[in-house]
């Protein structure tokens, strides 16, 4: 199905054209032409029934015995085809809040996460007779793209260029969008906007997991910490020797590389000793 503009003239002038036909029947009545009088109380009839107002940001859809007629979207009063069915669909902006959903990431774990669509009717058509309640559709399309997006990143990584749901959110979201506009475009429905609302550990691995987090963000601390300290020992080293500071043999160097990433890579205040000796 596809949406098409439905016949109609403007209300006002249908409303004077019956006005015009009333008197005309009631003349006829009362010179006793009850004939072309009783005629003229059908097509009255039938013109009166074609009358319909639509409301700003709303849409009638026009049905004739089984058959789909065009659809009314302009505000206003109308005349359009007599003895039809209508019915109305709205055309406003709307949002859907999904449940906490319990789903698994990529690596398994169990994780809870929930989103938000904002959609809009753009094809009456679709929405009416391609799909059996297009409200519905979208409510369950939306859970199960989410899903399925959830199954395709890890919860958080630490890896450079990795994506995850938590790191990437607006990739996140940009992906959703465009997987719900693949699977509710069927129903004549526009995907504004999808964002997360809700992402966390499921309770039952919510304290492990937090230690990993914990445990991962430390081993990603040190890991630039150890490459800071090397850097600095080099450049010492380096520094001392172009200057001519001090003749250093390989034993005092190995010693003082070890005393600069003890001092620099420790998680506590250095104590300095003083030697009055000599390392020989």
């Amino acid at each position: 199905m596809k949406e098409i503009q439905a016949w109609k003239i403007n209300g006002f002038i249908a409303l004077l054209l019956l006005l015009a036909l009333t008197g005309s029947t009631a003349y006829l009545f009362i010179t006793k032409a009850i004939i072309t009088g009783s005629i003229l109380v059908v097509i009255i009839t039938l013109l009166a029934s074609g009358i319909v107002i639509v409301q700003p940001n709303q849409a009638l859809a026009s049905i004739f015995f089984g058959r789909y007629m065009g659809t009314l979207r302009e505000s206003g009063i109308w005349l359009t085809v007599p003895l039809t069915l209508r019915k109305k669909i709205s055309l406003r902006v709307r949002n859907f809040n999904s449940v906490k959903l319990k789903v698994n990431d990529v690596e398994g774990n169990p994780i809870e996460i929930a989103a938000v669509v904002v959609f809009k009717v753009t094809d009456s058509a679709k929405a009416l007779f391609d799909v059996d309640d297009y409200e519905k559709f979208v409510e369950i399309q939306s859970e199960t793209a989410l899903r399925h997006v959830a199954t395709k990143y890890p919860y958080d990584t630490y890896n450079e260029g990795g994506y995850s749901l938590r790191g990437n959110a607006d990739e996140v979201a940009a992906q959703l969008g465009r997987e719900l506009q693949d699977r509710l475009s069927v129903a004549g429905v526009e995907v504004m906007e999808a964002r997360l609302t809700h992402l966390a550990y499921a309770t039952e691995i919510a304290s492990a997991m937090l230690q990993r987090q914990q445990a991962s963000a430390i081993l990603a601390a040190r890991q630039i910490i150890v490459e800071g300290a090397v850097g600095m020992a080099q450049m010492a080293i380096a520094k001392l020797q172009q200057e001519n500071i001090v003749e250093l043999d390989e034993e005092r160097k190995v010693a003082m590389i070890n005393n600069l990433l003890v001092t620099i890579v420790s998680d506590r205040s250095s104590q300095p000793v003083i030697n009055t000796g000599s390392l020989y």
